[in-house]
Parts: C-alpha cells; structure tokens; sequence
C-alpha cells in the first residue's frame, strides 16, 4: 500500500483551470500577485494609477452633479437630502458613537451568518459532488427552499428565533447557504476525466482523487461562491433587522425612516456599502493567497 501511495503523490500535480485538463507548468510569481490584471489594464492606456485618479474623478463628478441637482431643484431635505446633509448626519452618528455600536451588532451578524452558511454551503456541496445519488435526493428540496422569498419567511425565522441576533444569524445563513453549495458542485465536477482516469489507473483511492484532483479544481468555484456568499451576507443581515430587531445598523434604518431623517439613512446606507466593500476585498485577499495558480481571484470583482 505504501508503494501505491508512493506513486500516487510522484504524479505531476494537476493546475486547475486548464481547458483541456493537461498539466501546466506553474505561474510565474508576477501572475501570482495579479500581473495579468495589470498588463491588461496598461494594454488599453490605464494604469494603476490612473485608474485610481479615474474612479476619483468620477466620484467627485456624481457628488457635485448630485449637489446642482438637489439645489437647483430645490428638493426637500425629507425627500432627498443633498450630500452636505448625508456627511453631516454620517459624522454626527460618528461621533455619537451610535452607528459604531450599531455597526458591531450588524457586522456580528453578518461574519456569523456568513460563517455556518458558508460550512454548510461547502459540506453539502462535497456530498453532492461527490455522489449523484446524493444530488438526485437532496437537490431538489435545496433548489425549493431557496427559491422561497428570504423576505416572506424571515418573520417566520424572527417568531422561532426571537428578536436578537440568532434570528439573523440564521437569515444570513440561509442566503449565503445556496451559492456557495452550488459553486462546490460545480467546481467539484470540473475536475478533468482524463485526471481521474490517471489516478484510478495508478489504483488511487477516492480520497487522494478528492483531495488532489477534485479540490484543486474545485477551489475557484468555491471562492467565487464565497465572495458573492460574503456580499449576499449584508443583506440578509439588514432584511432580519427589518423584519424585528433590538440593535442594528437595519433596526437604525427603520428609526430614521420613522422619524423621516433621510440624511441619516442615507449615511447608514453608506457604511453598510463600506462594510460590504472591505468584505469583499478580504474575501479577494484570501483568494489570491489560497488559489495563486490561477488568475479567478482578479475575476472575483465580477461576480459568477
């Protein structure tokens, strides 16, 4: 047994995201770091540099242009608030400390329910990958619940989990649940034939098929999930604070619309676009840490 373990791992190692499933030889360490992002960026005249002056720009153009158009039109403050409105109510709840400790209660939130529908999400789906019997049992029933309005069963969760944070702890979960499952099986059944072929000629076992195949290949799938599980995770953290909550950056919200402060609505939806971006950039950080052979990670940005 030794000896077939032993010929198993002097098998050349397979680099996910080939086409025809051959071997490749690995990236160079400027791929690694997301060169090709680059060079295809300076290839149509934009460097980092100016891409950075550029998305500057463009944000100064939206707030000026937003500011003439409030003005000249002379809207209602109660209706829509200019951004000199929106950055004063963002620095009084700062200051106040009321959108920090608000924002703890949400981002707990947010980080727990990503957490279970994540592991969830990835254990389900290497079940299912693995087994069609599995696939043709359960898929269905999964396919079912996620097509349920998370919206129109969130009470539900409020009235069996209570008011405070497992209720939206569970919310979340359930969103981030489905397409980080889906990706897993798609990934998992990327995995070239001819590879698995390879591997069972040298009688290896499904495990090191699993482990050395399968996930390799199964992995960029899994971070795409995951990225867009991560995003997905801030809303269904303010849809359960909608619904009922006693803290939250959600249970913020509702009290400014009540109190028909648009300003400072405006600027909690501001932090949760913060807290939405800096989670995504981690999630791409993580990413080209963990699956460096390939250039998906620079991909994350758009999505599945």
């Amino acid at each position: 047994m030794a000896a077939i373990d032993a010929s198993t791992h002097m098998l050349p190692r397979p680099v996910p995201g080939a086409a025809d499933g051959t071997a490749q030889h690995p990236p160079s360490p400027d791929a690694a770091s997301g060169a090709p992002v680059q060079d295809a960026l300076e290839g149509v005249g934009l460097t980092a540099a100016r891409k950075r002056a550029l998305v500057l720009g463009v944000f100064v153009a939206v707030m000026l242009l937003w500011h003439l158009l409030v003005t000249s039109l002379d809207v209602s403050p109660l209706i829509f608030p200019g951004p000199v409105s929106v950055v004063q109510a963002l620095y009084t709840g700062l200051a106040s400390g009321e959108i920090f400790t608000h924002g703890i209660v949400t981002l707990s939130e947010i980080l727990a329910g990503f957490a279970i529908g994540a592991l969830l999400g990835l254990m389900l789906g290497a079940a299912i990958g693995q087994s069609a019997l599995l696939e043709a049992v359960l898929y269905p029933y999964v396919v079912a619940f996620q097509t349920m309005p998370k919206v129109a069963i969130a009470p539900l969760f409020v009235l069996w989990f209570g008011f405070g944070m497992a209720s939206k702890i569970v919310i979340t979960a359930a969103i981030v649940f489905f397409p980080v499952l889906a990706n897993t099986i798609v990934g998992l059944r990327s995995a070239p034939r001819d590879q698995i072929d390879l591997m069972t000629a040298f009688t290896a076992s499904q495990w090191h098929i699993f482990r050395m195949v399968r996930v390799p290949h199964a992995l960029p799938y899994v971070f795409v999930g995951l990225d867009v599980g991560i995003v997905l995770a801030v809303i269904g953290a303010i849809v359960g604070e909608f619904v009922g909550a006693q803290a939250g950056l959600g249970y913020l919200i509702m009290q400014r619309n009540f109190s028909m402060d648009a300003a400072g609505m405006f600027a909690i939806l501001i932090v949760l676009s913060v807290i939405g971006l800096v989670l995504h950039a981690a999630m791409r950080f993580v990413a080209r840490r963990t699956i460096f052979w390939t250039d998906t990670h620079s991909d994350l940005s758009r999505g599945s």
